[in-house]
Formats: structure tokens, sequence, C-alpha cells
């Protein structure tokens, strides 16, 4: 999302720099050319409200079918669409009244004051949702009973260091990502066909708890776990739902250590063995500069267990803060 409005930033911004050059030229010389620059305007309008209200109601329903690769068509297309309905009425609106010097030079003032505002809030916001705080709303009952479905909470972007866009860097941290951290992430696989738990994945921000470090061995007993081979304890946040646990003989497929760890590296483990690891897992080595995620309800969460690690480039910061609904307001540990 604050790529997106960071986008929608640098277009307002563009328009304003044109429309500033354009009225110290003197401004629209024609009807003509006021039409066409406030049709461009109210594209640009028609076009970044369709994309803010696309991530207003977007759902993960979207990421189920095999067409998750084409998201960005899905929402680029209708933005386009909206964007050119709103270009003609701001065409018409401008050729109207055109042939007023006054009103060609008003409409323009007005795109360029609109335009700033725009441009302030959507990179102020994409500013502060890329290095400073972000809102989550908690999607599913994976981490119960810490965080409940439909908690809101805000996530802390800095503490663990200025994430670098693209090269997935981190500078100036706070802290050290540490055992026992709930954290946001981006879904680690970035293939967006592939089906993790049942369905696709692709491009979800998950919300886990941290269980191995990089460099530690994992593994998981009976549903315990155990990291370089001794019991994980004591985890008063677990939560087990199911009395049963799975038979052994479910995981014990014949693979070598060697193939089971790149399986799992590589997120293709939960296909290997059709999503059996639940109960007993590994072991398995956590890759430099990466995590082993877990929910804290163990028996009804998609994790580590099944699509793999999360590297350090994937992780989006530190839930902070439960602000809602007000009767579970806290910290979140």
């Amino acid at each position: 999302m604050e790529y997106r409005l960071f986008v929608i930033g640098a277009l307002m911004g563009a328009f304003v720099w044109f429309s500033r050059a354009w009225r110290e030229e003197g401004g629209p010389a024609s009807p003509l050319a006021s039409a066409l620059g406030h049709a461009a305007f109210f594209f640009l309008a028609g076009f970044s409200g369709a994309m803010i209200l696309a991530m207003s109601v977007e759902t993960r329903a979207r990421f189920v079918s095999y067409a998750a690769h084409a998201l960005p068509a899905v929402e680029i297309y209708p933005a386009l669409a909206a964007g050119a309905a709103l270009a003609v009425l701001g065409f018409w609106r401008a050729w109207a009244s055109g042939d007023s010097v006054e009103s060609r030079r008003s409409y323009l003032n007005e795109d360029q004051e609109w335009a700033q505002t725009v441009f302030e809030a959507a990179i102020t916001a994409s500013l502060l949702m890329m290095f400073v705080v972000q809102a989550f709303k908690i999607p599913s009952g994976s981490m119960e009973n810490t965080l409940l479905i439909g908690d809101h909470l805000f996530v802390n972007k800095f503490i663990y260091g200025l994430r670098v866009p693209i090269l997935g860097k981190r500078v100036l941290s706070l802290e050290s990502v540490s055992r026992g951290d709930v954290m946001v992430f981006e879904f680690p696989d970035k293939d967006p066909r592939a089906l993790h738990c049942g369905s696709v994945q692709y491009g979800k921000d998950f919300i886990k708890r941290v269980i191995g470090l990089p460099g530690e061995t994992v593994e998981v007993r009976e549903g315990r776990v155990f990291v370089d081979g001794k019991p994980l304890g004591p985890e008063p946040y677990a939560v087990y739902a199911d009395n049963a646990r799975q038979p052994e003989s479910l995981h014990a497929k014949e693979l070598s250590p060697e193939r089971y760890q790149s399986l799992w590296q590589e997120h293709k483990l939960d296909g290997e063995l059709n999503n059996v690891q639940k109960d007993f897992f590994g072991p398995v080595k956590v890759p430099p500069r990466s995590y082993f995620m877990m929910g804290d309800n163990r028996d009804r969460s998609c994790d580590s267990r099944f699509w793999g690690p999360v590297s350090e480039g994937d992780v989006k910061g530190k839930a902070w803060f439960l602000y809602w609904p007000p009767a579970r307001m806290k910290t979140v540990r």
C-alpha cells in the first residue's frame, strides 16, 4: 500500500511542477489547451481515487486463485477507466467556459492547489508507512489468544532499522530481532502461483512470533518446539487447540536431511509432504539473516513449519500497540 501511495504522490507532484511552469509562461492560451490540462488533472484524480479505493476494500480472497499473478492489472484497469471517465468530465467542464482567459487561469490554479494537497498528503502518508508506523488488522486466528481476529494494531517499522526500499536491507536499527518478538512480514515465497496451506499466500502480510534465530536448529516433536536440541520454554503464549497429535509416521517420508533442508528453504516442503508437518517437523537450520516464525495458536497456524524461513528483507516491523477494540488496548508482547 505504501508504495502505491508514493506513486500517487509522485504523479501529483509531477502535475504540480508542470502546472507551475505552465502558469509562469502565461497559462493555457486557448480553450483546447485549458480543456486538455483540466482533463489531465481529472484523469489523475480519478486514477488516484480508484487506486485508494482498491487499497481500502481489497481482501485476501483475491489471492486464493491462480489469477493472483494478475493482481496489478486487476487494480490498474479499473483505475485507468475511472481516470478516463473523469478526464472526459474535466475536458467538457473546462471547454464549456474556455473562452474566458480568467476561467482558464482559474481552472489551472484550482488544479494546482488540489494536486499540491494530494501530493503532500500521499507522500507524507507513504513515508510514514514505509519507515515509521503502519496500522495492521488481524485477519486470522493464528495468533490467538494473544491477538484475535479483527484486532487493530500499530506496527513499529523503525525499531529494527529503516528498511531500504528494493534492496531489502536495514540501517540504523534500535534493537535486534529477539526470540519472542511478534513481527509483521511479507509472505516469503515470491511465486504468485504457489499454494501454501491450501491457497495462494503471495503478497500477503503475515503476523507471527519469532521462534528461531539465524543459525539455530529448530525441530517440532509432538507439537512441542525444540531449539538446538533443547525444549523451548516456557511459552505462556502458546495455545494447543487439538487434543490429539498427528502420528509421526505421517511425517516419515524418505527425505535426506540435506533434501529436507533444501526444500524447506526453497518454500517447497509443504508441497512435498502434503502439509503434514504440524506436530512433527525438522530439524532444520535457520539460514543467515532469516527467522523461523510460528503462530501462538499452534494447531491453527500456517507458519514456517509449512512455507519456510522469513528473510530479513521481508520483515516489515514489530507489532507494537493494540488500539482497537478499546477493551483490549495493550502493548503487544
